[in-house]
């Protein structure tokens, strides 16, 4: 811990002459003081309500949510931030799988949800696997920085790519190996099945472990089953291989054991190097009837524009959606996604606010950004990326804020990406005001810096920041608190009771609100480009 905060505070030394080093203000001190959690709450209780349906993109619940983001901006007095609209549309298409479906293998049914979840990125009504041979390629990486290639020597048209989740540093914890514990974007999901597809192969599934994957398969079964969004695309998906999906350990072990293979032993071997064997005479089918609804989306975005240098913005990100309403389950249908992202999208209400209130608009534009379909893969920012309604070399930082800390306050602020930008001296200058020490990713081995918006934005040579307040509670009351209160966060990630609690601490989320509103006003006033370090794979375009 205190190698980490000492590295920062060299940072923030090293850019002592960039920065303003102006006093806060009263203004200031009024507009960061005006950051509170009971309006925080309220406007959860709006957008987490079951009027709102789970805000799924597409829905009623989008609308609701577009015309509640847009009634609350204008009320603060910001403007359009794409032209004359609050809205950027974002083509999409819903590809609903039938749930009636089973993978036959080896001479077994297994069936959807229950042991698998399969579907299909193609834009087709009906994707299949007809015995389609079964080839293990460990990790599923191809990666020559990393001298790795699990596809080496083989040809895979036609066969179906049984990988592995995570990558090889996780599994062996040696820090020599890809990252170490920390997960690379090859650990992925998303680039499992676009590798996949790349090397032509016509199916691909992925083994979930509870471990590695970072969540437990309740989280695989509710997330990838229902509508899955995808962008509209000319060639309908056909480049994407007609088949991706997952399967639960047990079932892997089982096809492991029929193929005559180990499966602790096939897992250490793909961890040591690059590895792929044939499963045998396995051979996968199953046939996916698909529900093609082709929509229009939206993205919300809106602007303070800045005094001096209104060309140059601060970008602040959430995503409004979640996963939407489940009319095949009995009882409670509505996935609420109050934490994911009913938190965050409230942020950007009240950090927009506290600018308003400011005496003084600030020099640099300000804008608030929410993008839709995150939980599809980021298509909303990946959109946006594509398509930036500011361009990129006018863009001077974004600060993403994904599933705030409801559990009470933090003497850390844990830093997702710790070391990537100089935007970890802003938040260190930051943290200071409040006692607080910098620490860094909590969850290293699950990649969240690859798993919400700001990765997108990344991509395109943004320096972006994704923090949260840490493990470490200010007090004992919020120890105790935490001690029952997490397990149930934990629990309700992607779950139906994800709802608003009386239960929720959110001083933590005020706090970190007030650190990512300081950020933005530092960067407002002082001149500076925060750029990526020596070390990250991003760079400024």
């Amino acid at each position: 811990m205190n190698k980490i905060k000492g590295l920062v505070l060299i940072g923030t030394a090293a850019l002592t002459g960039c920065m303003s080093g102006t006093e806060p203000t009263n203004a200031f001190d009024n507009s960061y003081n005006s950051i509170n959690a009971q309006q925080l709450a309220d406007h959860v209780k709006v957008l987490a309500s079951d009027k709102f349906g789970g805000r799924a993109p597409s829905s009623e619940g989008e609308k609701l949510t577009l015309e509640y983001l847009t009634e609350q901006f204008k009320a603060i007095g910001f403007k359009p931030g794409n032209g004359d609209s609050f809205l950027q549309q974002v083509p999409l298409v819903s590809i609903e799988a039938s749930t009636d479906m089973v993978l036959s293998i080896g001479g077994k049914d297994y069936q959807y949800r229950t042991d698998m979840v399969m579907g299909s990125s193609r834009i087709t009504e009906l994707s299949q696997l007809k015995d389609s041979e079964l080839v293990f390629v460990g990790y599923g990486i191809n990666a020559p920085e990393y001298n790795w290639n699990d596809y080496q020597g083989l040809d895979v048209k036609g066969k179906t790519v049984v990988i592995l989740v995570n990558d090889p540093g996780y599994a062996t914890q040696n820090p020599e190996l890809f990252t170490g514990n920390a997960m690379t974007y090859y650990g992925r999901w998303t680039y499992k099945y676009e590798e996949a597809s790349r090397q032509g192969a016509e199916g691909a599934i992925i083994i979930h472990e509870t471990a590695p994957a970072s969540y437990g398969w309740n989280v695989v079964k509710n997330s990838w089953s229902g509508p899955q969004f995808g962008f509209q695309r000319d060639d309908l998906n056909m480049n994407r291989v007609a088949v991706e999906g997952w399967v639960t350990t047990e079932v892997a072990q089982e096809l492991f054991t029929k193929a005559g293979l180990d499966f602790t032993d096939a897992k250490a071997k793909a961890a040591k190097g690059s590895f792929n064997v044939d499963m045998g005479e396995l051979t996968a089918s199953v046939t996916v009837n698909n529900t093609i609804k082709k929509s229009v989306s939206n993205n919300f975005i809106a602007t303070l524009p800045g005094s001096k240098k209104p060309q140059e913005h601060i970008l602040y990100s959430a995503h409004w959606d979640h996963l939407g309403t489940d009319l095949s389950k009995e009882g409670d249908q509505i996935y609420n996604g109050a934490v994911d992202n009913a938190t965050g999208t409230a942020a950007l209400i009240e950090v927009a606010e506290a600018f308003a209130k400011l005496d003084k608009v600030p020099e640099r534009s300000i804008t608030f950004l929410a993008v839709t379909a995150e939980e599809q893969g980021l298509l909303g920012s990946k959109f946006y990326a594509a398509n930036p309604v500011i361009p990129a070399q006018n863009t001077v930082a974004n600060i993403n804020m994904d599933a705030l800390n409801v559990n009470g306050k933090s003497k850390d602020v844990a830093v997702y990406g710790l070391g990537q930008s100089q935007l970890d001296d802003y938040l260190s200058k930051a943290a200071v005001k409040q006692d607080r020490i910098i620490s860094g990713d909590p969850r290293p081995a699950s990649g969240i810096y690859y798993r919400s918006d700001h990765f997108a934005f990344a991509n395109i040579g943004i320096p972006a920041l994704y923090a949260k307040g840490g493990a470490q509670p200010a007090d004992e009351a919020t120890a105790k608190l935490r001690e029952t209160l997490d397990a149930k966060l934990k629990k309700c990630y992607h779950n139906l009771c994800d709802e608003y609690s009386s239960d929720w601490d959110l001083s933590g989320a005020v706090q970190d609100m007030q650190l990512f509103f300081d950020i933005g006003y530092e960067l407002s006033v002082d001149g500076q480009w925060p750029n990526w370090s020596k070390t990250s794979e991003f760079k400024r375009q």
